[in-house]
């Protein structure tokens, strides 16, 4: 897809504060600090559209980007992050499940893992959670590379492994830096536009 046009419609906690207007939704769901927002800039070609933070945990609400006018990119808070509290984590949580669960325009989950090390029992159980609504997901490997290529492979199906990946979703092979995998990660997003 050819970006040329995106605008941050909404930061959102509430569902009557969703865009109305029934564009294509992707939700983008990571652990905190797995690189959301480089994998956000790197698909829209901008260098600080989505905020990039040193502290795990910044987004906590659900950012609606509109791009092209064609679908939105919906970045939901970071699961997995220690460091707030119990109560603010389980707000979190009621908020992204309120939202995946119940939103009619959602077509996928893009979730994004770190290829450079075996998914962590949180990204299971996202995963998990996502199948079990029936959800199709995009899982998007990042940090490519920061591994040896000859690593991919090996990386790739551990990844697969223990999310106990299902054959009919996709797994994409990504990193913000060299731009690998982008124009796939495009492909497999807009297969879904016309469902």
């Amino acid at each position: 897809m050819n970006v040329n046009n995106v605008e941050l419609v909404i930061s959102a906690v509430w569902q009557e504060q969703y865009p109305e207007g029934g564009l294509p939704e992707f939700a983008l769901a990571g652990r905190s600090n797995v690189g959301k927002s480089s994998f956000i800039n790197t698909m829209i070609g901008r260098k600080s559209m989505a905020r990039i933070s040193s502290k795990p945990g910044k987004t906590q609400t659900l950012n609606f980007y509109n791009i092209e006018d064609t679908l939105f990119f919906v970045d939901v808070p970071g699961y997995g992050f220690a460091k707030v509290s119990k109560k603010e984590r389980e707000k979190w949580g009621e908020m992204i499940e309120t939202y995946i669960t119940s939103r009619e325009p959602l077509r996928a989950v893009v979730q994004i893992i770190d290829l450079r090390h075996k998914p962590t029992k949180d990204d299971v159980m996202m995963y998990e959670f996502l199948k079990y609504y029936d959800i199709p997901v995009i899982i998007i490997a990042t940090k490519a590379d920061k591994i040896p290529r000859s690593k991919w492979y090996k990386n790739a199906k551990v990844v697969k492994e223990t999310l106990d990946f299902d054959a009919n979703d996709k797994l994409v092979l990504f990193s913000s830096e060299t731009k690998m995998g982008k124009e796939e990660a495009w492909q497999h997003i807009e297969s879904f536009l016309n469902r």
